[in-house]
């Protein structure tokens, strides 16, 4: 089992691509196994898998931990289609509260291996999906945090007019997780 992977413009991040065994019955692929996620230079140590079921325009995010309890996380869309989305909020970073955009589909079946110190959301673009991600530390409610989808700071164009939890649609903005770090 092989991955390519493509360095994105975020420090740490990646794409990737795995090998897709196709024939007339349908296909296979493996999804996850460490030997390859090393060889390209993933050394997480996942120890918790996660999967959300969501309909069209439905936006999760902006997802965060507090620092030093940070989660890494490879991320699939296993149906349907989404545009994920990752922030660096890592304050020593070049690439400090920049985003990338990348759209996941259960076709290509790649993977986007989002680094410790990053936010995370995602919307669905098919009539549905279902997104799977493996963590590297098991969830831990008091660590977790949120910053708005909409924050203006990031102008995030998001393709479709967004389905929120009530949750993510009181998230603090830009400037309150700023002065949380």
């Amino acid at each position: 089992m092989s991955f390519t992977a493509i360095d994105l413009d975020l420090p740490g991040a990646k794409l990737l691509t795995p090998s897709i065994h196709r024939d007339e019955r349908g296909w296979f692929m493996e999804s996850y196994r460490r030997s390859a996620l090393t060889a390209v230079g993933i050394n997480a140590d996942f120890v918790q898998d996660n999967r959300s079921f969501s309909k069209r325009a439905v936006l999760r995010g902006l997802h965060y931990h507090a620092t030093g309890r940070e989660q890494a996380k490879l991320v699939q869309a296993v149906l349907g289609r989404i545009l994920d989305v990752i922030v660096d909020l890592r304050p020593d970073s070049e690439t400090f509260g920049k985003w990338l955009g990348i759209e996941l589909d259960d076709e290509q079946g790649q993977l986007l291996f989002v680094p410790r110190g990053f936010a995370h959301g995602f919307q669905v673009l098919s009539d549905q999906a279902l997104v799977s991600y493996k963590v590297d530390s098991e969830y831990d409610g008091a660590a977790e945090r949120s910053l708005t989808w909409n924050a203006p700071e990031l102008a995030i164009p998001w393709p479709l007019e967004p389905i929120v939890s009530e949750r993510d649609a009181t998230a603090p903005g830009w400037q309150a997780v700023m002065d949380r770090q």
